[in-house]
């Protein structure tokens, strides 16, 4: 789960103690006079001195300041306000003398950024169902709205696509199972699992080829719209190369092999770490050399207004790509151009060569992001290393695990008895008995196994690896590195342990340095990675939320190297936070959700840092001090203790919904086997469409008991009171894992809506996440892209806030975009990728907003009115059914 976030400043608005004969007596004229005008409306008060900081002075937050903002831009007197331009210029006489003198935007997004075109796109203009589809990308222009028939239907051949994969899946393994159980002695069985996984791997790796090939052709730039026959052959080709086993082979050249099968241009050398699957490939071109790190999104393709928009992504030689970056469409780096980390390049844009740019929309900086030098990594080492890993893939881990049942099978009959039952077995107490005993042994000798292994295996293997040294890819190191990221990084055991006291534990054993720990029960989330926790370094007092990556290793196309990353003490970090082992910040820091941590310049310290390029805010304010009496002696005692038992109770109630889940999913299997028999294949198919339903809702079942079956409701509260920690358990009981299999389906809104979130007619969801399901609100025909966030909380050290966000028809989330608690979004209006809107913000309808903070666009304006009349156009007449 994502758990806390940032609080980016907090103080009380309601409270007017401080607005005391502050700085002037009074402000001056002009356009000082109406924005202490607005100001005074929002806090309340009859007068706003000019020289009152806004924060310190006048005690107001970063909340209250979003609503000035949002009531400057309704003024047609008065010029846009963003929430950086306050932070910057915290005094009305100051805004106000940056107001008049402002010129256009530093860094103006390109004039595609979202743009929507002109004419609604037809399924027509799209490849013919008699023609082979060569291309995809129909040259359509406006988006139009999407049928409700369309939609059902489409859903319905989703589903039935579903239903003959997983049929075609369970007659694979069950011919192959009953081969290999077919072989006489250890050595025969053995060999015939090796065929077999050879055969299986190379299957599921080619299929995604051939549909690609056979139902797209070579990708198109251009746009078609959503729910249609087109888009259904698209979904299938991205569904089929994001569930293709190679993904899981990220950062091996044969990762670079299966792209360009794929139809992808990349030169010799390219390093691709990230694990995000491109899938238009044709449109991907990468030059010799060039190396993109882990989390970066270049998938090819958007989500636009109700339509999918294709274009190029081109990349020169001797590209850097660091981590945490979107690369939308239509955008291209030159040779040996930079790409900072927490960066995005909108629409548009292009980095000449040998330039360097950063920040969200990226823009140019002196910084050097290159930290590693090159080691000799020719292509010798790479082909040894595709063979080696491929031996050990099919030779070793494929036929142990397909091999290792039929094994079992044999040597213990008590097994064999147990998952082919006799009719009459499944009316037996004593059958559900065993089925419990051998799900709790597994289950529990499973999560016992797992922990030793990941505090002594890697901590063996660290010992071949030493801080500073350059090593060359694809070599013995590289592989020990790789293995100790894979099995430190194990999900569970930090969804168990996180939002709660055991986290430092379990860190500590995993190998981090945490210096003296000041225990808050909260140290940590429950989404904490690295890639060396031996080399992970926080300091004391220091609480993270979720979202953290830990970034101790540095790569070149050739070369990698693994560097101590600290994090100094008493600081807070909010979600989605890439920590560079470069990074420039010390003491006493409060670093913002999304925010890109420098590397260059002096060591901050007391500050607040907040944005991509970041720039200082406030550490704190008044708002959240009320509660610091809680946070000391006796008292702190008292309800750490008492968070700490309802905590335990927690991971207990998390282990036995997870054992539960086991034991079904367990009779499901046990089942499907006694079926089989009689019914054959179909028999094992049936068991995974019930398995997947019963995980939907089942864990919507306990999702909501976390909740009383209630919505949740808007908190204002410290971290040590009871109502925080009913919230840290719905985070811990909620699993989200099994949404991400309806992602650009009409399914994911039914199981949404089972989780209470109010989600209106035909919303495209392509793999946003909402951490508060009951607090969030999405209008019609919305469009919702892949990496987005809508989340309805936030924290800052001991205080913990949550509200609504509404967003209306019609709206659109960019890829990677992060939406705050207390947003309303209009009907319309779009958000650009990568973006990062800051709580309580208000956006106007069709308004284009973007940015990390987000804000109104250039030409806003224009882009408000064509978007308005193409809306009104849209929805005036029903949308052709296909």
């Amino acid at each position: 789960m994502l758990g806390k976030s940032v609080e980016v400043l907090t103080a009380d608005p309601a409270d007017t103690s401080t607005l005391q004969d502050g700085g002037d007596a009074g402000p001056a004229t002009g356009i000082e006079s109406l924005l202490a005008e607005v100001l005074a409306g929002v806090v309340r008060v009859e007068q706003v001195p000019a020289a009152s900081h806004f924060f310190n002075d006048l005690g107001a937050d970063s909340l209250v300041m979003a609503q000035f903002c949002a009531r400057v831009r309704k003024r047609a007197d008065l010029p846009t306000v963003s929430m950086k331009d306050i932070y910057r210029h915290p005094t009305i006489r100051s805004l106000a003398a940056a107001l008049a003198d402002a010129a256009p935007a530093s860094v103006p997004p390109p004039a595609a950024e979202l743009s929507a075109p002109a004419q609604a796109p037809t399924e027509a203009a799209a490849p013919t169902e008699a023609t082979a589809p060569t291309e995809v990308a129909a040259r359509a222009e406006a988006p139009a709205a999407a049928g409700s028939r369309r939609y059902i239907v489409c859903g319905m051949l989703q589903f039935l696509i579903f239903l003959g994969y997983s049929c075609l899946a369970a007659v694979a393994a069950t011919e192959g199972y009953e081969w290999i159980s077919a072989g006489s002695g250890l050595f025969d069985l053995y060999l015939r699992s090796v065929l077999f996984a050879g055969a299986g791997f190379l299957g599921l790796c080619a299929f995604p080829i051939v549909a690609k090939w056979t139902l797209i052709g070579r990708w198109r730039s251009g746009e078609f719209p959503l729910w249609g026959m087109t888009y259904l052959r698209f979904w299938v080709v991205k569904t089929l190369i994001r569930t293709s086993p190679v993904r899981l082979l990220a950062g091996s050249p044969l990762y670079v092999l299966y792209l360009r099968a794929l139809g992808a241009r990349i030169g010799k050398g390219v390093t691709i770490l990230s694990h995000a699957f491109p899938v238009c490939t044709d449109l991907l071109t990468i030059g010799e050399g060039t190396i993109i790190r882990k989390d970066v999104l270049l998938s090819g393709y958007r989500a636009h207004a109700g339509l999918i928009q294709t274009g190029p992504v081109t990349l020169g030689s001797n590209v850097l790509v660091s981590e945490h970056t979107v690369l939308d469409i239509e955008t291209s780096m030159g040779d040996g151009a930079q790409l900072g980390h927490a960066s995005s390049l909108h629409t548009g844009q292009t980095v000449p060569d040998g330039e360097r740019w950063h920040g969200s929309p990226a823009q140019p900086t002196e910084v050097d992001y290159r930290t590693v030098d090159p080691a000799d990594c020719g292509s010798p080492k790479r082909t040894v290393y595709c063979v080696l890993q491929l031996l050990n893939l099919l030779v070793v881990y494929l036929p142990v695990a397909m091999g290792g049942m039929s094994v079992l099978l044999a040597e213990v009959p008590q097994l064999h008895a147990l998952l082919n039952p006799q009719p009459a077995a499944f009316t037996s107490p004593a059958f559900y008995a065993d089925a419990l005993t051998t799900a709790v042994v597994v289950f529990v000798g499973a999560t016992l196994a797992g922990l030793l292994v990941v505090g002594t295996v890697p901590r063996l293997l660290n010992r071949a690896i030493k801080p500073g040294k350059v090593y060359p890819l694809y070599g013995f190191h590289y592989g020990i590195h790789r293995a100790i990221v894979l099995i430190t990084n194990r999900k569970f055991f930090a969804t168990l342990f996180g939002d709660s006291s055991g986290i430092v534990h379990y860190l500590r054993y995993l190998g981090y340095d945490l210096s003296r720990i000041e225990q808050t029960g909260s140290n940590f989330g429950t989404e904490v990675k690295h890639e060396n926790p031996y080399l992970s370094s926080v300091g004391t007092g220091t609480m993270v939320a979720d979202g953290l990556s830990i970034m101790n290793a540095d790569f070149s196309s050739t070369s990698f190297r693994v560097s101590r990353t600290s994090i100094g003490p008493r600081n807070f970090l909010g979600n989605r936070i890439s920590y560079p082992s470069q990074g420039k910040t010390g003491d006493n820091c409060l670093l913002a959700t999304k925010v890109m941590v420098p590397i260059d310049g002096p060591v901050r310290e007391g500050v607040g840092l907040l944005g991509s390029p970041s720039f200082e805010i406030p550490r704190t304010v008044l708002r959240d001090n009320k509660f610091n009496h809680l946070e000391t002696g006796d008292e702190l005692r008292r309800r750490l203790a008492a968070k700490n038992k309802h905590n335990a109770v927690t991971v207990g109630l998390y282990l036995l919904a997870r054992l539960i889940h086991f034991f079904v999913i367990t009779l499901i299997a046990m089942g499907a086997v006694d079926l089989y028999p009689s019914l054959g294949a179909p028999a094992i198919a049936l068991a995974s469409v019930l398995t997947l339903t019963f995980t939907v809702v089942y864990f919507a079942l306990i999702e909501r008991a976390s909740t009383g079956f209630k919505p949740q409701k808007p908190l204002y509260c410290s971290i040590y009171e009871p109502s925080f920690w009913r919230h840290e358990r719905f985070w811990k009981m909620a699993s989200i894992d099994y949404i991400q299999a309806f992602d650009g389906t009409p399914f994911k809104n039914v199981v949404h809506r089972l989780l209470g979130a109010r989600i209106g007619k035909r919303v495209f969801d392509d793999g946003c996440f909402f951490p508060e399901r009951t607090l969030v609100t999405v209008g019609d025909d919305s469009t919702l892209n892949a990496g987005t966030v809508i989340q309805c909380h936030s924290q800052e050290d001991g205080a913990f806030k949550s509200d609504r966000s509404v967003l209306g028809s019609g709206c659109t989330l960019g890829v990677g975009a992060f939406v705050h608690y207390g947003v309303t979004i209009g009907d319309g209006a779009m958000l650009a990728p990568d973006s990062f809107l800051m709580k309580g913000e208000e956006v106007p309808s069709y308004a284009q907003w973007g940015g990390n903070p987000a804000r109104e666009m250039p030409d806003n304006k224009t882009h408000r009115e064509a978007a308005r009349q193409e809306h009104h156009a849209a929805h005036a007449v029903p949308a052709r059914a296909n």
